[in-house]
């Protein structure tokens, strides 16, 4: 049964990676039906696809491609594998542009072998090695900070701070950062960040989940807004005051959750949205 189209829903996004049992033309079907008007896409939902014929048929569905997930990956103790990480970032360009994606997410990366500042190092080189093939295309890059826990091995960036400082010592307008509740809500200067990055124009993408306690996988057990202890709205009302119109984009990893019926849980999500976000 379709849900009523509101207005309220119409900055609402939600990540192909959130009803992951869903095929990518089953997710546009149904969001679309529930009145959802954003979608990023997750690289993998692309596998075996032609980004444009999917791009078409977001179009087709009303709806907007707000990202491409994800770019990034680029520390390593080894240059080859630099390289690499490189050459598969300037894929993931031309997949956005395909899709006519306006924006790429960066995971950034690190490697436990070595310290995190060159790992930082890194990650600005290869942001850099890939940001005049990203201007040409017209696509915008996201640096995510990650949670401290992931530092080893998934984001040498684990504060806003550091991402806006990188984008300020890279200093290209086709640079920012994506706001993650889930990774920034502790940080006691998240709210002076957040400031500073709207200053300088660099809020470009803000996901919405919520963290539950106990988390019994770090990874894959996020919660539904209003199943956990992130103060969203006031979040997402600083956001707002810092300048930022985008979508709120609803990135959900959990075990538990693609265990269930798909439509209800997009019900579910549909609610939680409007009722904590």
């Amino acid at each position: 049964m379709p849900f009523e189209t509101e207005k309220d829903l119409s900055r609402l996004c939600i990540h192909t990676i959130t009803t992951k049992p869903w095929s990518i033309e089953e997710a546009l079907k149904y969001y679309s039906s529930a009145g959802v008007r954003g979608i990023t896409v997750w690289r993998e939902a692309l596998q075996n696809r032609r980004p444009a014929e999917i791009s078409r048929q977001i179009a087709e569905e009303g709806m907007s491609v707000v990202s491409l997930c994800r770019g990034g990956f680029f520390p390593s103790q080894e240059p080859a594998k630099r390289r690499a990480a490189i050459e598969e970032n300037l894929r993931v360009i031309d997949e956005a542009q395909a899709l006519r994606a306006p924006l790429i997410v960066l995971v950034c990366g690190a490697d436990p072998g070595q310290p995190l500042e060159e790992s930082r190092r890194q990650i600005a080189e290869g942001i850099q090695a890939i940001l005049p093939h990203a201007e040409a295309g017209g696509i915008r890059l996201a640096i995510e900070p990650l949670h401290p826990m992931y530092a080893d091995s998934r984001s040498a960036i684990n504060t806003l701070r550091q991402a806006r400082q990188m984008c300020r010592e890279i200093d290209s307008p086709w640079l920012g950062v994506a706001v993650d509740v889930y990774h920034l809500w502790w940080d006691p200067d998240l709210q002076e960040e957040i400031g500073l990055c709207g200053n300088a124009g660099k809020l470009f993408a803000f996901h919405i989940c919520d963290w539950r306690t106990p988390t019994v996988d770090l990874l894959n057990d996020r919660g539904l807004m209003g199943e956990g202890c992130i103060p969203i709205r006031r979040i997402r009302h600083w956001m707002e005051a810092a300048g930022f119109q985008g979508f709120h984009e609803v990135e959900i990893f959990s075990l538990r959750l693609w265990q269930t019926d798909q439509h209800g849980f997009l019900k579910r999500i549909i609610e939680a949205y409007r009722e904590f976000a």
